[in-house]
């Protein structure tokens, strides 16, 4: 009898191709990414992302017309063992990217966030005017 195809494998590359076209619809995120909260009210929008283990030094966060993008990269310094032979080396570098599409535009200019306990807090007042078309980068306190 002939190997039938996955039809798991199938929805999880749909899902895969939906997510690059569309944005985020709702997957939860691979390991490789940033676990991200969105939370809105009349007046601001909130990203909360989880970015454990990263200095804020590490961080960079983005904002294109709508699409906020979060950035992480730590490569760490470590002497490797002459009595040691490594099985599998893991703690070299990590990257880590995640972009969201906000629900509205926002006043760039306005835009904070705040890293603390590996916890980045992205405050976005809504827009109120038309922005102009370029990619602004947010401070991180």
């Amino acid at each position: 009898m002939p190997d039938r195809p996955n039809p798991f494998e199938d929805i999880e590359r749909f899902f895969e191709r939906m997510n690059r076209s569309f944005g985020d619809v709702g997957v939860s995120p691979r390991l490789h990414e940033v676990a991200v909260d969105v939370a809105e009210t009349d007046t601001e929008i909130v990203v909360t992302a989880d970015l454990p283990g990263f200095e804020t030094e590490e961080v960079t966060i983005s904002l294109s017309e709508r699409d906020l993008t979060v950035e992480a990269d730590h490569e760490e310094e470590v002497e490797a063992r002459e009595d040691a032979r490594y099985v599998r080396r893991e703690r070299t570098h990590r990257r880590l990217s995640r972009t969201v599409r906000l629900p509205d535009a926002v006043d760039e200019d306005a835009a904070t966030a705040e890293y603390r306990n590996g916890v980045l807090t992205v405050t976005l007042p809504r827009e109120t005017v038309e922005a102009e078309d370029d990619t602004h980068t947010i401070d991180i306190s």
